[in-house]
C-alpha cells in the first residue's frame, strides 16, 4: 500500500512527518535497551522478509499498491515499536533504492503500517490470546493490514479537499473518497486473510525456533 511521491500534499506530510519524527525518537529510546544479541538475529530475519514480501506488489487503481508485510509477525514477536522502527526502515531502503514508495509519502507510509498496523496487530494479540491463540494471530494479521489500507484511502481520497488551485481542482491526488475506499479496501481484505496466515505459521515457527535455541 506504497504511496509514491506526488500523491501527497504538503499541508499532509509535513506534519505527518512531524509525528512520525516524535514516534520514531520515542520507538528508539524504546528499543534501544531492549535489544541483545539473541533476539537481533531474529529481529533481522524478520526485517528481511518483510522487506522482500512489500517488494512484490501489486498496482492497485488510484496510485497505491496491495502486497503482504509481515508487519504483524513482528509486532506480536518483537513489540510496537521495534516492528515500527523495522517497516520504517524497510520503507525508507524501498524508496530511496527501488523507487517503490516516495520520500513525501514516507511519512504516511511509516505510520500507516508501521505505526497503526503494529498496534492494532500487537492490541488484537495482546487482548485475545488468552482466548483462542490461533484466531489472535490471524486477526492480528488481517486488521494489520486492513486498517492501514484504510489510513491510507483517507488520507489520498482527502488530498482534493486538501490542496486545490485557484479554480478548485486538485493540485495533487485528484480522485475522491468515493474511488479509494473501495479501490484500496477491497484487495486488501482479500490480502488480509493471506497476511493473517502467514502471521499464524510465522509465529508457530518462530516460537518453536527460539524455544529450539533457548533448550
Amino acid at each position: 500500500m506504497h504511496i509514491p511521491d506526488g500523491f501527497i500534499s504538503p499541508q499532509t506530510y509535513v506534519p505527518a512527518y512531524i509525528i512520525c519524527a516524535g514516534l520514531w525518537w520515542l520507538a528508539l529510546r524504546r528499543v534501544r535497551t531492549r535489544l541483545d544479541e539473541e533476539t537481533l538475529p531474529y529481529i533481522a530475519v524478520l526485517t528481511a522478509l518483510s522487506f522482500v514480501l512489500m517488494m512484490v506488489a501489486l498496482p492497485l487503481p488510484g496510485g497505491t499498491t496491495a502486497h503482504a508485510s509481515g508487519i504483524a509477525l513482528l509486532a506480536v514477536s518483537f513489540g510496537v515499536w521495534t516492528a515500527f522502527l523495522a517497516v520504517s526502515l524497510v520503507l525508507l531502503m524501498q524508496a530511496l533504492l527501488f523507487g517503490d514508495g516516495g520520500i513525501t509519502a514516507l511519512p504516511i507510509n511509516a505510520l500507516a503500517m508501521g505505526f497503526l498496523g503494529s498496534l492494532t496487530a500487537w492490541l488484537l494479540w495482546r487482548g485475545l490470546r488468552r482466548i483462542q491463540a490461533r484466531a489472535a494471530l490471524f486477526l492480528a494479521g488481517w486488521m494489520s493490514v486492513l486498517l492501514p489500507a484504510l489510513l491510507v484511502a483517507l488520507v489520498l481520497g482527502l488530498q482534493p479537499l486538501i490542496a486545490q488551485d485557484d479554480q478548485g481542482r486538485p493540485l495533487f491526488f485528484p480522485f475522491d473518497l468515493a474511488i479509494t475506499l473501495p479501490a484500496v479496501l477491497i484487495p486488501h481484505l482479500i490480502l488480509g486473510l493471506g497476511e493473517g496466515v502467514l502471521t499464524v505459521f510465522g509465529h508457530h515457527y518462530l516460537t518453536r525456533l527460539r524455544a529450539r535455541h533457548a533448550a
